[in-house]
This record gives C-alpha cells, sequence and structure tokens, in this order.
C-alpha cells in the first residue's frame, strides 16, 4: 500500500460506519486523506474512529439522510468551514430492499430503495460539484453486478443500481471540463451486513444453500471480502486512474466473465 498517494486530499465517503464504506474509509485513510464520514443517525462509529486516529488523519463525522437536500446543505456548509473542501467523493451509501418478486413488489419498498440509492446518490453528486471544482477530482460512485444485467427478486435494487450507472456516465461527461473523473465500482457478492441481511430468518440449511448458488456463479469461488472492494475505491481515487472516468469497472471475481 502506498500510503502517500492521497496525502493532503479530502474524501467523503457516505454509508461508512460499516461494510464497504468503512473499508474504503479506512483505505483511503491509510492512503494519506483526511476523512469525512457519513452515515444515518445512530450509527456506531468506534471502529472507524480507531482506524482512523492508527492513521494519524483527521476524521470529520456527520450523521444523517443522504436523501435529504437539507442534509446535504448542511453538510457542504460544514466542510466549508471545517476541512475547506473536498477532492474525492464516494457515494457509497445503499440499501438492498426487499427480496421478492416483481409482481409482489411494494410501491413503497421502491420508492424507498430508488429514495436513498438514486436520488442519494444524485444530491451526492449535485451538491459536492462545486467542491470539487476548485481543484478537479474523483467521484466514485456505488453500482453493483446488478446494475450490469438483470436478475431475480431484488427489482428495485437492480434498477437503482442501473441508474446509477447512467448518473456516472452523464456526469463524467459534464464534468470533464472541471478535471472531475465520475467511475462506478460494479461488486458482486461481498461480506457485508446488506449481505447478511438476505440470510435473515432462514434456517442454517437454506442459508448453506444460499451461499452455495450465489457462490457457484463467481469463477473465484467466494464472496469478495470489503477490502478488495476498497482497494479500487482507492485506485479510482487516486492519480493512478488519472484517464479513466465514465466507467462501471466490475470487482466481482469474474462473475460477468461468463
Amino acid at each position: 500500500m502506498n500510503e502517500l498517494r492521497l496525502k493532503g486530499r479530502r474524501a467523503l465517503v457516505t454509508g461508512a460506519a460499516r461494510g464497504i464504506g468503512l473499508a474504503a474509509a479506512v483505505r483511503l485513510g491509510h492512503e494519506g486523506a483526511e476523512i469525512i464520514a457519513v452515515d444515518m443517525e445512530g450509527s456506531s462509529w468506534d471502529e472507524l474512529r480507531s482506524q482512523i486516529s492508527a492513521a494519524g488523519r483527521n476524521l470529520l463525522i456527520h450523521e444523517g439522510d443522504v436523501a435529504s437536500s437539507d442534509h446535504w446543505s448542511t453538510l457542504v456548509a460544514r466542510i466549508g468551514d471545517q476541512a475547506g473542501g473536498i477532492d474525492i467523493l464516494f457515494n457509497n451509501a445503499g440499501v438492498s430492499g426487499p427480496s421478492s418478486p416483481l409482481w409482489d413488489y411494494s410501491e413503497a419498498d421502491f420508492d424507498h430503495v430508488m429514495r436513498v440509492n438514486c436520488r442519494g446518490v444524485f444530491l451526492g453528486m449535485k451538491f459536492c460539484t462545486p467542491l470539487l471544482k476548485r481543484n478537479g477530482g474523483s467521484i466514485i460512485n456505488m453500482s453493483s453486478v446488478s446494475g450490469l444485467g438483470g436478475g431475480r427478486s431484488l427489482f428495485a435494487y437492480n434498477a437503482s443500481k442501473h441508474a446509477v450507472i447512467g448518473m456516472t456516465k452523464v456526469g463524467a461527461i459534464e464534468l470533464a471540463e472541471f478535471g472531475i473523473r465520475v467511475n462506478a465500482i460494479c461488486p458482486a457478492m461481498t461480506e457485508t451486513a446488506m449481505m447478511l441481511d438476505l440470510e435473515v430468518g432462514k434456517t442454517p440449511t437454506e442459508i448453506a444453500e444460499l451461499r452455495g448458488r450465489m457462490t457457484a456463479m463467481i469463477p473465484l469461488g467466494r464472496y469478495a471480502d470489503p477490502s478488495e472492494i476498497a482497494t479500487v475505491v482507492a485506485f479510482l481515487a487516486s492519480d493512478d486512474s488519472s484517464f479513466i472516468t465514465g466507467t462501471a469497472m466490475p470487482v466481482d471475481g469474474g462473475l460477468k466473465a461468463q
């Protein structure tokens, strides 16, 4: 790991209290970035505080709703006062929604998933663009392999992750003139609480069968670790990816190679 690759840069990470967001915030911090961490009210921050302190970086924590423009207005003002700006935005916060076939999928569940996964990414890009325009920078949006194809049961989730890729491509074109790169990452199944939510209420046998079906689709034969996704976030945040924009990058153990 090159600890100086992001030295002096400021990274805003949403959904930073757990899972991929936590792993990414830690990785960016260890590579030199100062961290602005965003998640829901009442989130547990002990692990992130410990990790960022160990890395010797500054940490600014902000709690709120990523799908609220009021939240973003308050956050941007706070960043202006306390951090001066940002250089990296990782729009990671998201929800999976219920597992249900299309004909049983409720409108309320659909609206909730789209609100967080789409509106949250849109508002992050919208409100952070003026901060990034000052020096250029990198926006990384969290999509999924579900944004690269179809699937079953997670109707709104799949739809939202396709939308994130669309927003990424438009953003890449519109923001290029300001030196802002915009990319999406598309992980396959990853060992996170969101993935484990799909196992809630199932028997041990059902969980084993579910995991067996999931891993059978992945040539590398396992779920990703959040740290493996974080390495790609750090790459896209750095100058090592200086000529990459508008991409939707699979991080999927070979799933989409088949």
